[in-house]
C-alpha cells in the first residue's frame, strides 16, 4: 500500500510568531494593531488572520447537526428555510387574493398583518384561509394586541396542523411605545399560548429583535436583549405553572440582518449556543426543547431613499448571510419599502432573490457551510461571549423589563446608534450612493414626507410623537394598541435609517433646486497631475453627496485661467486641487480673486494650515472630514 501524500507537505509548518513577525516587517513601523486589528461596534478585536490553533479554544466544533448546542442547525441533509412575504390586511378577500399568487410564485410562508383596529372574525378568517393548504404553508399573524382575540378564534376553528407564529410580543410593547397593559405581559402570553396549546407547530410568542438593530444597536446588542427578553418569559411562564419544553416551543425570534455579512452569519449561530444554554437551565423534559427558531428580516437601518437600488444589493447579501447562518424564515423586504408602497415590481425581485438563492445557489443543499471557518467560528464565539456579557448585565439589573424601565437598555443603544451616525458622518460606515459614490445626476423630484429622515417611536406610527421626558402624545394603532398618552413607564426606542441624516441633506438641496440654481462646486484643477486628478475625484464625490452639481476639469494654467472658467460657470464653489507644496501661493491666490465664491482647498496641508487661514481660506476637505457638519456648513453659505 502506498504511503498517503498531503498537498503542500514539502512545505515546512510556519508558526503564528513568523506570520506575526513577517507582518510587523512589512509594516514597516506602523502599528500593528492600529493598522490591522478592526474594532468593532459589537466590542470584539476581529484579528487580519485566524488559523487552527484559534479553534482549539471551542468546546462546541467537535457536534453535529442536531446535537447540543445546536450551532449548526437542525436539520441533518439540508438547509432548507421558508420563504416568506408578508401582505397588509385591508381586505380578507384581497388578501387571500395576494396570498394564492404569490403562493404560485415561490413563497411559501405568509405574514398577514392585520392592524389593531381591524377586528378578525371566523367569516374573515376563513376568507383570508380560503384554498391555502396549511400543513405545506407557514402561517404567520401580525395582531398585535389582536392576537388574543384571533388565537381564540384560531383555536376554534382552524386545523391542528397549522404551521406558523405570532408576532406577539407583549413586553417588548413597553420598548415600542414606553407602555404596556397594566396587568403584565405574561398574563397575555399566558393566555395566548393556553388558547393555542393544541397546536404543535405554532409559536405564540415571537421575540422582537429587530426593533434593537433597526434602533441603530449593534450586533451584540441585538442579541443579548432579545435573549434578555426570551428569558424572561421562560421564567415568568415557568413560574405560572407552563412547562419549560411548552414554554421554550412557544418562542421564535426575529432579528434583522445587516450589511456585516460574516458577522450576521455568526450572530444566527452564536444565537443558537445561548438560546439552548439558556432552556437548558430551565431542565426542559426534552432537549429539542432547547433548539431556537429563528426568522430573520432585511435590516430597515442601512436603506437607502437615494441610489435606491443599491438596496437590493444590500438585501441580498444579508439574505445569503442569513441563510448560510442557518435561519428556519426569511424576509427580503422590497428595495423601495422604507419610502414607499412597494410595487409588484419590487415585490417580485424581493421573492425572486431567496429562490435564486434556493433554486440556483443551492443554498439549500449544504447544512452549515461556515462549520470549521477559522474566522467565522471565531466570530461565532466572540459575539457569543459578548452577547452572553450583556444577557448577565441584565440579569443583574432585575431581568429586561426592569433594565428597559430604568433607561440602561435605551442609554446602551442610543450610546451605540450615537457612534455610528458619527461613522457615517465620518465615512467609517459606509452607504453606497449616499455618503460615498453618490450618483451625480440623480435628484428627487416629488414631495418627500419630513418623517421619512426623522426617528419614529419602534411602533412605526408616522402620528406617534414620544418624548417621555416632554410633552408626549400619541394618536396611532399600528398592529398593536400605542399606550403613550403621556403616562409613559419608559422612553420607547425610536427606529430610524442610518443615511438619514445625510439624504434629509440632500434632499434639501433638491428642494432649494426646484426654485434655484442648482449650486455648483467647480474644481480647480492645477499643477500636479496626479495630486489634482486625485482630489478632484475625492471633492466631487464629497460635494455631491449634498446634492451639488460638480465640475471636473482637464486642468488650468494660472490660477486666472481657472477663475474665469469657474464664473464662466457659475461656480458657488471653487474648490482648488493640487498638491500640499504648491497651496501656499495658489490657495491665497484664488482666495483673492474667488469673489462671491466659496474658495475650499482639497486636502489637508498640516505644514502651511495656520498660514493658509491667515489668507483668509478657511475650508479645506478631507478623509477626515465630518461630511454631514461641513456639507451643511456650505449649504447655509450658500443659502440653502
Amino acid at each position: 500500500m502506498s504511503e498517503t501524500k498531503y498537498l503542500f507537505e514539502e512545505f515546512p509548518p510556519i508558526s503564528t510568531k513568523e506570520w506575526d513577525d513577517k507582518i510587523i516587517a512589512d509594516l514597516k513601523g506602523d502599528d500593528y494593531e492600529r493598522k490591522l486589528i478592526w474594532k468593532t461596534n459589537e466590542g470584539i478585536n476581529v484579528r487580519p488572520y485566524y488559523r487552527a490553533e484559534d479553534l482549539e479554544k471551542l468546546d462546541y466544533l467537535n457536534v453535529n447537526p442536531t446535537e447540543f448546542p445546536y450551532v449548526r442547525g437542525n436539520n441533518v441533509k439540508e438547509n432548507n428555510w421558508f420563504i416568506r412575504q408578508d401582505i397588509f390586511v385591508s381586505d380578507y378577500a384581497e388578501a387571500n387574493k395576494k396570498a394564492l399568487d404569490i403562493l404560485n410564485k415561490g413563497i411559501d410562508s405568509l405574514g398577514f398583518i392585520i392592524p389593531g383596529k381591524q377586528t378578525c372574525t371566523k367569516e374573515n378568517l376563513t376568507t383570508l384561509l380560503k384554498d391555502i393548504h396549511l400543513p405545506a404553508v407557514e402561517i404567520n399573524f401580525i395582531a398585535g394586541h389582536g392576537a388574543i382575540e384571533l388565537a381564540k378564534i384560531i383555536a376554534a376553528n382552524v386545523d391542528k396542523a397549522l404551521v406558523g407564529s405570532f408576532a406577539f410580543d407583549p413586553l417588548m410593547c413597553l420598548a415600542k411605545t414606553g407602555n404596556y397593559k397594566n396587568d403584565g405581559f405574561i398574563n397575555d402570553a399566558i393566555e395566548v399560548i393556553k388558547t393555542l396549546e393544541g397546536f404543535k407547530s405554532f409559536r405564540p410568542i415571537t421575540i422582537w429583535g429587530d426593533m434593537f438593530g433597526n434602533a441603530g444597536s449593534s450586533i451584540v446588542q441585538e442579541l443579548g436583549y432579545s435573549l434578555a427578553v426570551a428569558n424572561e418569559y421562560m421564567a415568568g411562564l415557568t413560574e405560572a405553572g407552563i412547562k419549560s419544553c411548552k414554554a421554550a416551543k412557544a418562542i421564535k425570534f426575529q432579528f434583522s440582518t445587516g450589511s456585516n455579512y460574516f458577522m450576521e452569519i455568526a450572530k444566527v449561530r452564536a444565537a443558537r449556543i445561548l438560546w439552548a444554554q439558556i432552556v437548558k437551565q430551565y431542565n426542559p423534559c426534552n432537549e429539542n426543547a432547547c433548539i431556537a427558531n429563528i426568522h430573520a428580516v432585511t435590516s430597515d437601518w442601512n436603506k437607502s431613499i437615494y441610489d435606491p437600488y443599491v438596496n437590493m444589493l444590500r438585501t441580498q447579501t444579508e439574505a445569503m448571510s442569513s441563510i448560510l447562518g442557518g435561519v428556519n424564515s426569511m424576509t427580503v423586504k422590497p428595495f423601495n419599502s422604507s419610502y414607499e408602497q412597494p410595487t409588484l415590481f419590487s415585490e417580485r425581485i424581493a421573492r425572486n432573490q431567496q429562490i435564486l438563492l434556493k433554486e440556483e445557489s443551492h443554498f439549500d443543499k449544504v447544512v452549515d457551510p461556515a462549520a470549521g471557518s477559522y474566522y467565522i467560528e471565531n466570530l461565532t464565539d466572540s459575539i457569543a461571549e459578548e452577547a452572553w456579557k450583556l444577557f448577565l448585565e441584565v440579569e443583574e439589573l432585575g431581568g429586561f423589563e426592569a433594565a428597559f424601565k430604568a433607561g440602561k437598555v435605551q442609554e446602551a443603544i442610543t450610546a451605540v446608534a450615537n457612534k455610528r451616525d458619527m461613522d457615517v458622518a465620518n465615512r467609517k460606515e459606509n452607504f453606497l450612493g449616499v455618503n460615498q459614490f453618490p450618483n451625480f445626476t440623480e435628484a428627487i423630484e416629488k414631495d418627500l414626507d419630513a418623517s421619512l429622515f426623522e426617528k419614529k417611536c419602534a411602533c412605526g406610527c408616522d402620528n406617534c410623537k414620544c418624548d417621555c421626558n416632554d410633552n408626549c402624545k400619541c394618536d396611532c394603532d399600528n398592529n398593536s394598541k400605542c399606550n403613550c398618552d403621556c403616562n409613559c413607564i419608559a422612553t420607547p426606542l425610536k427606529t430610524y435609517r442610518g443615511a438619514a441624516a445625510i439624504e434629509a441633506m440632500r434632499y434639501k438641496t433638491d428642494v432649494y433646486a426646484k426654485a434655484n440654481k442648482r449650486p455648483l462646486a467647480f474644481m480647480l484643477t492645477i499643477g500636479n497631475l496626479t495630486m489634482r486628478k486625485a482630489r478632484a475625484q475625492f471633492a466631487c464625490n464629497f460635494f455631491a453627496v449634498a446634492g451639488f452639481a460638480v465640475q471636473d476639469n482637464n486642468g488650468f494654467e494660472t490660477v486666472e485661467e481657472g477663475i474665469a472658467a469657474a464664473k464662466a460657470a457659475g461656480a458657488g464653489i471653487i474648490v482648488v486641487c493640487s498638491s500640499d507644496d504648491e497651496y501656499a501661493e495658489i490657495a491665497p491666490a484664488v482666495k483673492a480673486q474667488a469673489g462671491d465664491a466659496v474658495t475650499v482647498v482639497a486636502g489637508f496641508p498640516k505644514a502651511i494650515m495656520d498660514d493658509l487661514k491667515g489668507a483668509g481660506v478657511k475650508h479645506f476637505i478631507h478623509m477626515k472630514s465630518n461630511l454631514l457638519e461641513s456639507l451643511t456648513g456650505f449649504q447655509k453659505e450658500l443659502g440653502i
